[in-house]
């Protein structure tokens, strides 16, 4: 998958969410190409645990976790916890 379409998922499936995703290793395209890193700001994550707003990542990506993503390294915070 390529990165804008990944962050295209995710700002589509978050509620005012910036997305940046990289890959956060060198692609191999034997293991490594289907590894993903997402840092997602949205305050809809305010007031959720962790393990809500990593399930909100992944609830955006939908069926693609288990089709074209084989990893996802996630960071999430709100506006107010971000600091670039």
């Amino acid at each position: 998958m390529d990165l804008n379409e990944i962050e295209q998922l995710i700002e589509a499936g978050i509620d005012d969410a910036d997305a940046t995703v990289s890959r956060p290793r060198s692609p191999d395209e034997n293991h490594e190409d289907a590894h993903f890193a997402a840092v997602v700001v949205s305050p809809a994550f305010e007031g959720k645990s962790l393990v809500q707003q990593h399930q909100m990542v992944y609830d955006a990506l939908g069926e693609h976790m288990t089709t074209d993503i084989h990893a996802m390294e996630i960071k999430t915070y709100t506006p107010e916890e971000y600091e670039p």
